[in-house]
């Protein structure tokens, strides 16, 4: 066979060749561009569960699209269809079921699937959610701050948490386990004046349960305070009546911090300070001196001297 004729048929090969998928491309697009009609499987997502409910496990996981559309349309649906979002907010309650009637809400769905629900349609008229209710319960909420003040400054009162308690729902075993929760950790520095805000509750932890509420506020009244010192006797107590106990020092000084406000409402009679002869241990030659009383409204209560040294007299 010669050169020529070779090269001859090698490009009617080509040619023959390129006819043959240009056919095959002009064939799937007409193929493609007619109407069909598909039943598609669409997964169905339930969004905004009433809190006093859960879900039984056992629940509807799709809804059968009938899909009447092109070829190009179908298969976009069958390998990329998205999932359906169902508000459960919108369903109404029957027995046991949340039910969620299809016609009632035909705009949304079309919304979401971006057909046309007058040529398509969805086969279910509704969906049947089965549910339990869940145990509700009060809890309280701890606050959980660390503040440092500013010199010459401080609070009479903790920080007070607006409402200082949420209501909760979820499985029994769960409830009945808590009496209360935090908020997130809040660190302060400096502070210096009144202080208020807004304090997520930590639900770290709690992804079973609902809250009715996932903040709170919270506010301090925040003031000037000075330091006061004032000279106590030590007293002691539970010495056996047959002991002769000498000791000293014979008083220590108390220091303070309190509201500038109070600051002369504070007096030396309004401090106890004690050591109980019973605490001590073998061996020990001091005894700890402690503040048992002090005006509530007082703080950073502290004593100069915690040793107090003593000896039995024979």
């Amino acid at each position: 066979m010669s050169k020529k004729k070779r090269i001859f048929k090698r490009s009617s090969l080509k040619t023959f060749g390129f006819f043959l998928a240009f056919s095959a491309i002009v064939w799937i697009l007409v193929q493609f561009s007619k109407t069909y009609t598909q039943l598609i499987e669409i997964p169905v997502n339930f969004i905004n569960v009433p809190l006093d409910k859960s879900l039984a496990e056992k629940r509807p996981d799709h809804v059968d699209l009938q899909l009447q559309d092109n070829g190009f349309s179908i298969y976009y649906y069958k390998f990329f269809n998205t999932e359906l979002d169902i508000d459960l907010s919108k369903a109404t309650e029957n027995e046991d079921f949340l039910v969620y009637n299809i016609q009632n809400h035909l705009t949304d769905l079309e919304d979401q699937l971006k057909v046309d629900l007058g040529n398509s349609r969805i086969v279910q008229e509704e969906i049947r959610i089965p549910f339990q209710f869940k145990k509700e319960k009060v809890l309280s909420i701890e606050p959980k701050f660390n503040i440092s003040y500013a010199v010459g400054f401080s609070a009479d009162n903790p920080v007070e948490l607006i409402p200082d308690t949420v209501r909760v729902s979820g499985p029994q075993n769960i409830i009945d386990s808590l009496e209360s929760i935090s908020t997130l950790q809040v660190n302060l520095t400096n502070v210096n004046s009144d202080i208020a805000g807004t304090v997520k509750i930590d639900t770290t932890g709690f992804g079973m349960l609902s809250f009715y509420e996932n903040s709170i506020d919270y506010s301090q009244k925040v003031e000037k305070f000075t330091e006061g010192s004032v000279e106590i006797p030590v007293k002691v107590i539970n010495v056996p009546a047959n002991l002769n106990l000498a000791f000293f020092p014979k008083s220590v000084i108390v220091y303070y911090q309190v509201n500038l406000k109070r600051f002369d409402k504070v007096s030396a009679a309004d401090f106890e300070v004690v050591c109980d002869f019973k605490e001590l241990k073998e061996g020990d030659d001091f005894m700890v001196a402690k503040i048992v009383t002090q005006p509530k409204f007082t703080t950073n209560v502290r004593l100069n001297e915690r040793k107090i040294q003593f000896v039995i007299k024979r």
